[in-house]
């Protein structure tokens, strides 16, 4: 039987995945991790436009996803991020098959995936 786990052994856990991606189209490797629960959260509800009313998805916001995610994601070798918000624009310009592929890094090593956006588009039906 595993042992029984403390609230403070819980907090201080290093559960974060991450994978350093190779990019040669921008001569080296990029580190990718996984989001925690509340930049998850907060990065979800960018995505979507609810309606006040009925609290149904509305609308989604898709214009900025992957660059949205990856300025939350990309990293340097202290897990500190690259990038800020500020940067969404700027990323966005770069190679669209480079970010998708570090999109999807993200995605996986964050729980984000097709499921999500499934159920996203369902409520919008």
């Amino acid at each position: 039987m595993n042992q029984l786990l403390s609230k403070s052994s819980i907090l201080a856990a290093q559960d974060l995945p991450f994978e350093n991606v190779d990019v040669p189209e921008w001569g080296g490797t990029v580190r990718v991790i996984g989001l925690n629960a509340k930049d998850a959260q907060r990065y979800s509800s960018r995505l979507v436009v609810i309606n006040p009313l009925d609290g149904k998805v509305q609308k989604l916001k898709l214009d900025t996803v992957m660059t949205d995610l990856l300025v939350r994601t990309i990293v340097d070798e202290n897990n500190d991020p690259l990038f800020s918000e500020d940067d969404i624009e700027a990323l966005g310009k770069k190679s669209a098959q480079v970010l998708t592929r570090l999109f999807e890094v993200a995605q996986r090593l964050s729980g984000l995936g097709d499921s999500s956006a499934k159920e996203i588009k369902a409520n919008l039906a």
